[in-house]
């Protein structure tokens, strides 16, 4: 093991970021070879992949301003020797952005939503890479289920496990839905029909107003009952003598029901 290896292998306690593959733990071996040389840097990938956890261990007493707040930026670049600019592809105006950081020599390690190039992103950055979503890195995201669920047991408090049968992780933005996903289910493998009914009632009591609510929200209560019971019984036959329906009548419910069944 060479010594950037032995300094990654070190770290991994002290960063949030995940390297359970090897996708992301060649991000962080990159990462911990920055640490060490006082040159920018730039981070691309999609939203939650762990983008601004790396920064932060790069320069881990260095502001983190967003791109957008531009003003903001300008102001915090006349203070500073090191920063961390998040979302630079969002910057209103990279030309000058570029030019106040060069003129008062500060280091940069910045985030992007998206590969980006341009002549003076590249002029400014002398090392550049990606970081893949999680959707490519499943080995990441089964040690980030268990992650948030420790997470949620120490909030919520009771057991670490987490029913997982059935369980399809929500990847679509990453860490950030994976891990509302694992907090919601955490919470709902163990919750009481009182506060089932309290959640609803909240979700319903701005929602109300209409001549013909009953109708507009049952299928709140159909759409899980039909899911979960095809889920449970694999057939519509067996489905519709559980919850005794006629099986025109389930079928119906089906169709009406198609939009959220499809999901």
């Amino acid at each position: 093991m060479d010594v950037v290896e032995q300094v990654a292998a070190a770290a991994v306690d002290v960063t949030n970021f995940v390297t359970a593959s090897e996708a992301s733990y060649q991000a962080f071996k990159t990462a911990t070879l920055l640490k060490t040389l006082s040159v920018n840097a730039l981070i691309m990938g999609e939203v939650g992949v762990g983008k601004k956890s790396l920064a932060s261990f790069i320069l881990p007493d260095a502001s983190v301003v967003d791109a957008s707040n531009f003003d903001e930026l300008l102001v915090t670049l006349e203070s500073c020797s090191e920063i961390i600019i998040s979302n630079i592809d969002t910057s209103p105006n990279i030309e000058r952005l570029i030019q106040t950081i060069k003129n008062n020599s500060i280091r940069v390690v910045a985030t992007s939503r998206q590969s980006f190039s341009n002549e003076f992103i590249d002029d400014l950055f002398s090392v550049k890479f990606d970081i893949p979503p999680l959707s490519e890195r499943m080995e990441d995201v089964e040690e980030l289920v268990q992650t948030f669920a420790k997470e949620a047991s120490e909030l919520f408090g009771g057991s670490q496990n987490l029913e997982l049968d059935n369980f399809q992780p929500n990847l679509t933005l990453n860490s950030k839905s994976l891990k509302r996903q694992v907090m919601i289910n955490y919470l709902l493998q163990d919750i009481k029909d009182n506060e089932l009914m309290e959640i609803i009632e909240n979700y319903l009591y701005n929602k109300m107003g209409s001549n013909s609510d009953y109708r507009n929200f049952l299928y709140l209560y159909e759409v899980p009952l039909i899911k979960a019971g095809l889920s449970r019984f694999k057939s519509q036959l067996q489905l519709s003598d559980k919850l005794g329906l006629n099986r025109n009548t389930l079928r119906k419910k089906i169709s009406d029901n198609k939009q959220y069944l499809e999901e």
